[in-house]
């Protein structure tokens, strides 16, 4: 009788660690379906699917000029897609560096890559009873270094 309570035990002890692990990877598969919505979104100018991905209270913060912070609103920043949506450029690349969770929190790293700028946002994550949703990206961008080819000799 005592090997099989002990036996009981281990396995309920097994079945709630393993439920835990279960909720955690579901968190981050939906955190990553998330970021990957907004990429999607912003690549091909799809305003649903970026407005999709945000919280009502969103808002962009960036550095204009490395001095002055900017702050844009979720309504703001949905203005700039005022155009139908479109295939993505060839020259238009977007991923997820990182992702961090910790219960209803998180944390993710977005690189998106154009033919001049490579953009690096950071995202705060939360879960609400809709699911997990960007509540505020803060931003930088840096040129792509270019290399000039030298012209070939025509002969």
């Amino acid at each position: 009788m005592r090997k099989v309570l002990l036996l009981i035990g281990f396995n309920l002890l097994f079945l709630n660690v393993n439920a835990q692990t279960d909720d955690k990877s579901s968190d981050w598969h939906q955190i990553e379906k998330t970021l990957n919505l907004y990429i999607d979104g912003v690549g091909t100018s799809d305003s649903v699917k970026v407005s999709k991905s945000f919280h009502d209270s969103w808002q962009l913060k960036y550095l204009e000029d490395d001095q002055q912070l900017n702050i844009i609103k979720k309504a703001k920043y949905m203005k700039r897609f005022n155009t139908a949506p479109h295939a993505k450029s060839s020259n238009w690349s977007g991923r997820i560096v990182f992702i961090d969770v910790t219960n209803t929190a998180a944390v993710a790293k977005v690189e998106i890559s154009t033919s001049k700028l490579l953009f690096t946002d950071y995202f705060n994550l939360m879960k609400t009873k809709d699911g997990w949703f960007l509540v505020d990206k803060i931003s930088t961008r840096t040129p792509h270094k270019t290399v000039e080819v030298p012209a070939t000799k025509s002969k």
